[in-house]
């Protein structure tokens, strides 16, 4: 038994996109219905850097496929502050702006962190416990990206697990790749494409990808990617985007896992 895998990009506006992604003379305004029938889910940037409108969200909602989701990123006003046991408003404030009108295409909420930001564990238990489990009568699920080599302790991964958030995992990347499973979903970032390889990557990597989320959805051991604490066995969705290396051989890459999967 496993979970299901979706695979995404960040985005779908993206000048170099036109012409090797998107096809010659689509429209911008289709590119979101055009990338969302190639792709199961994308991570949305832009409400990391500002509020966007109740319209959109509707609108996103609207030209994707019924079984389409898409990924937030949280306000850095919440991330980017000294004190986080403070960002209750702004995570709040976040929920007011209109997210809920995604309905069941509201994926998870990627909490991002700054790489300088240290594992305090009194602070970060504080900010956690500000997430809410549901909004609306709608659940939420969270996810933390921590960037600081300071988190990857056991400690941590014991209270990601405590308050049912998971790690955001990190591939092919200079940031820690914390991969042990601490919530009902997994969340991963891989960024090692390379512009010289057609599907973004190599296949041998473009299999070994393939396999190491094959094995996070049955809550099994990722080749190549020790856990802190021993895989679970127990069944996970798994959201894993293709994300920044060489941004113009994403979509491709992420299309290459899914004919895999």
């Amino acid at each position: 038994m496993s979970g299901r895998v979706r695979v995404g990009i960040g985005g779908w506006v993206f000048e170099p996109w036109r012409g090797t992604f998107y096809p010659d003379g689509l429209t911008q305004k289709r590119e979101l219905e055009y990338a969302s029938r190639k792709l199961t889910s994308i991570e949305i940037n832009g409400t990391f850097y500002g509020s966007q409108k109740p319209a959109s969200f509707r609108k996103w909602h609207d030209e994707t496929p019924e079984d389409f989701v898409f990924a937030l990123k949280g306000p850095r006003f919440a991330t980017n502050r000294r004190v986080l046991a403070e960002a209750g408003e702004s995570v709040e404030r976040f929920f007011g702006t209109g997210v809920l009108e995604l309905r069941d295409k509201l994926g998870p909420i990627n909490w991002q962190f700054a790489a300088t930001k240290k594992f305090d564990p009194e602070d970060f238990a504080a900010f956690l416990a500000l997430l809410p489990r549901e909004v609306e009568g709608r659940a939420i699920r969270h996810a933390v990206e921590v960037r600081h080599p300071s988190f990857a302790v056991p400690e941590f991964v014991a209270l990601a697990k405590e308050h049912g958030v998971a790690i955001v995992a990190s591939g092919d990347s200079e940031y820690p790749g914390l991969w042990d499973a601490t919530a009902p979903f997994v969340y991963a970032r891989i960024m090692g494409t390379d512009e010289g390889e057609a599907e973004g990557y190599a296949p041998a990597a473009l299999d070994g990808w393939t396999a190491r989320a094959k094995a996070l959805s049955e809550g099994r051991e990722p080749d190549g990617l020790p856990l802190l604490a021993p895989a679970d066995g127990e069944q996970r969705d798994v959201f894993l985007y293709v994300i920044s290396g060489a941004k113009v051989r994403n979509p491709a890459a992420a299309m290459a896992l899914l004919d895999r999967l």
